[in-house]
């Protein structure tokens, strides 16, 4: 699921989806998420049917080979993934990430519970370690949940950003920018969009404020990787009655 929406996010817009398709990969997180919280509830499931009726746990050494060599193999794809997302800010690969750490965990919770039913005997610790482990995956399901849900909502940029952007329009102060309002950002996938009103002192030609705008998106463009930055031209003096300004 992340290699198609990561492939498919990087392609470029088309009539169908003028704004691109990076929010694919959002949507497969959000996949990823259910998909975790799903998993979990299958384990405790059978974690507390096994503690109803009872079981027995074998083949306990072949178990926890088998769980060892897969604790490792998550452990280094994991951290690669992991590696790859910080890079492309890829919300799918950061969820897939999150979900082989997840499986890796699992796996140390299963080795711990068979290696205490080796050593005790005690095969009801089996399905109580299970249901320690379902409630840790719950949480890293919900937490996939919560972030892939916000983008695809529109939730605006962190506070952080917004600064940033606001800040970069400031220092276009001399070059003719009086002011600055309307500023909407949001994100989708890896990509933000930012669109904004900029006022330009009086006496200003059309020519001069297109100009010093294709400058002021390639800046923010700078400050914030990724940006795709929308500039709305307005003179100083022509803004709607009720509308807060920004000084520039």
């Amino acid at each position: 699921m992340a290699f198609i929406s990561v492939r498919k996010a990087d392609e470029p817009a088309d009539a169908e989806h003028p704004y691109g398709h990076e929010k694919i990969e959002d949507l497969a997180a959000m996949i990823e998420g259910v998909l975790i919280l799903v998993g979990s509830g299958v384990i405790a499931f059978e974690a507390i049917r096994h503690l109803i009726v009872g079981s027995q746990v074998s083949h306990l050494g072949f178990g926890i080979a088998v769980v060892a060599v897969s604790i490792a193999v998550n452990f280094f794809v994991s951290r690669k993934l992991d590696r790859r997302a910080r890079e492309t800010q890829s919300v799918a690969l950061e969820a897939d990430a999150v979900h082989l750490r997840t499986d890796m965990a699992t796996s140390f919770g299963v080795l711990v519970g068979l290696t205490l039913v080796s050593i005790t005997g005690a095969d009801w610790l089996d399905p109580v370690v299970a249901l320690v482990i379902a409630g840790a995956i719950v949480r890293e399901g919900f937490k996939i949940l919560d972030r892939s849900s916000r983008v695809l909502v529109d939730e605006a940029l962190p506070a952080d950003e917004l600064d940033a952007i606001s800040a970069e329009v400031r220092s276009f102060g001399p070059q003719g920018v009086a002011g600055f309002h309307n500023l909407r950002a949001r994100r989708a996938g890896a990509r933000r969009y930012v669109d904004l009103h900029v006022q330009f002192v009086a006496g200003t030609t059309l020519e001069q404020a297109h100009e010093t705008a294709h400058r002021l998106q390639d800046a923010i463009a700078t400050r914030i990787p990724g940006a795709d930055v929308l500039i709305h031209l307005e003179p100083e003096d022509r803004v709607r009655p009720g509308t807060e300004i920004r000084a520039g």
